[in-house]
């Protein structure tokens, strides 16, 4: 079905309405939110096995909530029906699969495929696409600053004038979001999304929502939970970011992911025979060290430095990404390939563009924004801690050189709120398991679910771990809260198998 105009017309129809706002208009009341029309989806989202069915439709939501009968955005839904009996049915779960920038149109199929047989049957599970996300009014930074040049400029700088290009990047990254999206930089944070959810829940004709938020959706979640406490059905929040502002998470992320790969390099010297990279963490990151310098200095077919870190961050986020990640460090020593450090999809592709111009765009509507010498400051300190940082998870410091810097945070939580689930991995280093602790006392009632001696990130219906499904199903389908929080065993690192390299 036809969701969208093409992006420079709809982005001319929404600049030329916002010049007719008034500066200062008084809050409006919204017009009723009508039904939503449910039909076939884009080739997007895939079809579950039958005899389950997805369906899709679009609501239109206020760019701004503050004018809701100025000018529109339309936001993409999708909905596949619970599988059980009329009795069995608990109302919709949304879900969310994180980013920000991820889209969710198809998450309500590939999701809800790992969830317990229990919430399926009980819940409609919807998807949605946020604001200028995929289907829902994309946005476009352009060339970003050359952030999809290949090969790209070593992310990390070292000496002034590497700093110096460092912030000009990040300056024009800035611009090229200004020139591309414009007047609708400030909108699509997470509150305004927050406010298309209830928009959604509306349209459902539901009286409360429930949720599931991973990641970045743990962070949506929170916000919906400040504005629409009372309409909080059940709501779980996975591998959860902490609420802080996002320049304070994305430091946070990046010294954890230092920590995430002294674990890998030690987890590959005891597989020293499968690797053949060293015998001890030492030898292994002498090896890690000489791929990156060698890319650094020659990239292969477009493949360079800041490629690498993006395999790297990627690679530590999920253990079962561990053994491609040392076997094309091998390779790479062996013969000078890089195939099997390179992701599956393209980093430059259309979806990808929108995601990385998505990602800035809300963090920078979510907060205030640090500044160019807090930011090489904190570069400093991370490479006191370790000389060869990842800071491919930084996007934040772009906000430093934004055009529309808002006053204050995202509000997130609620006293008002029911018992929300919380859930997270011991050693995730995307969203470390302090963000969880700190949420949790912002959401008072809330109980968090640890998998201790786990080191991926995404949880429930993700690691296949019994007693953290069990525990949110039980609190999902039939409201059991736990007594208290809960600590589930994990599956501690993974085995790389008996295979050893012959060279």
């Amino acid at each position: 079905m036809g969701f969208l105009l093409p992006v420079s017309t709809r982005t001319a129809a929404i600049l030329c309405a916002l010049a007719l706002l008034p500066t200062a208009a008084p809050a409006e009341a919204a017009p009723p939110a009508p039904a939503v029309r449910f039909g076939d989806c884009p080739d997007s989202v895939p079809q579950p096995p039958a005899p389950d069915r997805v369906e899709c439709g679009r609501i239109s939501v206020p760019l701004d909530r503050h004018h809701p009968r100025g000018p529109h955005l339309t936001i993409a839904v999708s909905r596949v029906p619970a599988s059980g009996t009329p009795a069995e049915r608990r109302g919709v779960l949304l879900v969310n699969p994180g980013g920000p920038g991820g889209s969710g149109l198809p998450y309500a199929v590939t999701k809800r495929a790992k969830l317990p047989e229990s919430v399926r049957r009980s819940y409609d599970v919807i998807g949605f696409d946020p604001r200028g996300i995929g289907h829902s009014s994309p946005v476009d930074c352009g060339d970003m600053g050359g952030l999809f040049d290949s090969p790209g400029t070593d992310p990390v700088p070292v000496g002034p004038t590497a700093e110096r290009a460092y912030l000009a990047s990040l300056q024009d990254m800035a611009d090229d979001c200004a020139k591309g999206a414009g007047g609708v930089l400030p909108y699509l944070s997470t509150e305004q999304t927050a406010y298309d959810m209830d928009a959604i829940r509306a349209a459902l004709g539901e009286p409360r929502t429930g949720f599931l938020g991973v990641s970045y959706g743990s962070y949506l979640g929170a916000a919906y939970a400040a504005l629409f406490p009372q309409r909080v059905g059940r709501m779980v929040l996975d591998s959860v970011v902490g609420p802080w502002g996002w320049y304070d998470f994305d430091v946070i992320q990046s010294r954890a992911l230092l920590r995430q790969r002294d674990t890998f390099f030690e987890w590959t010297a005891a597989h020293a025979e499968r690797f053949g990279l060293g015998a001890d963490a030492g030898d292994v990151r002498r090896a890690y060290l000489r791929v990156r310098r060698g890319l650094g200095g020659g990239p292969v077919d477009g493949f360079g430095a800041a490629e690498f870190d993006r395999a790297v961050y990627r690679a530590l986020g999920r253990t079962e990404r561990w053994a491609p990640l040392a076997d094309g460090l091998r390779t790479y020593l062996d013969d000078g390939s890089t195939d099997g450090l390179r992701p599956g999809t393209a980093f430059d592709s259309a979806d990808s563009r929108n995601y990385e111009a998505a990602n800035r765009i809300v963090k920078c509507a979510d907060g205030p924004a640090p500044t160019p010498d807090r930011i090489l400051a904190d570069i400093r300190r991370t490479r006191r801690i370790d000389a060869q940082p990842i800071l491919t998870g930084m996007e934040a410091s772009t906000c430093a050189y934004w055009q529309h810097r808002p006053a204050r945070r995202t509000p997130l939580g609620s006293p008002d709120a029911p018992p929300v689930l919380l859930v997270a991995s011991a050693h995730d280093p995307v969203t470390p398991v302090e963000g969880a602790r700190a949420l949790g006392k912002v959401l008072p009632g809330s109980r968090l679910i640890t998998l201790t001696d786990d080191y991926s990130h995404g949880v429930f219906a993700s690691r296949g771990n019994a007693c953290v499904d069990d525990t949110v199903a039980a609190y999902l389908v039939g409201g059991e809260v736990p007594a208290g929080d809960v600590r589930c065993a994990g599956p501690g690192l993974p085995d790389p198998g008996s295979d050893a390299r012959q060279r």
